[in-house]
């Protein structure tokens, strides 16, 4: 029996996809789970305005991470922190002290989407890349100043 996988399927395939299953397998487990719909000729027509959509949410999507990429990309974010002497910083900078600091400012940007090789740990200039979905990255340069 032919099916429309609704969902991504681990073994047997990914959402949208056309798949050949044994017929028990379908009637017994796939369809009564919502998992799966007979490919009918109806279906079949239903699949083609679904990928339609997804793929104009896709493109929208894209449209708005370049736009925030894009109004990220240069920034200049300061950070005061409390240090000791030489410069030495009481506490290291992570991706979630920037990412406080970037909500502050305006951007909602997690702090799994920043990239910090190792903690900052010394006042000074540094550049930081921030990733984002579709393979797109943007910098920001985090400038780490001394509390007044």
């Amino acid at each position: 029996m032919k099916v429309i996988l609704l969902k991504d399927i681990e073994k047997l395939g990914e959402k949208y996809e056309i798949k050949e299953v044994k017929d028990g397998y379908a009637r017994n487990f796939l369809i009564p789970k919502g998992l799966a719909k007979v490919a009918t000729k109806k279906n079949l027509a239903w699949l083609e305005k679904q990928k339609e959509i997804e793929e104009k949410k896709a493109e929208e999507e894209l449209k708005k991470v370049q736009e925030e990429a894009a109004k990220i990309d240069g920034q200049e974010v300061v950070v005061e922190v409390k240090v000791g002497e030489n410069n030495q910083l009481y506490e290291s900078i992570t991706p979630q002290k920037v990412a406080e600091k970037l909500k502050e400012l305006g951007f909602d940007i997690s702090k799994k989407q920043i990239v910090i090789e190792e903690p900052i740990k010394e006042t000074g200039e540094f550049p930081i890349k921030i990733t984002f979905k579709h393979n797109l990255e943007a910098e920001i340069k985090l400038v780490i100043v001394p509390e007044k």
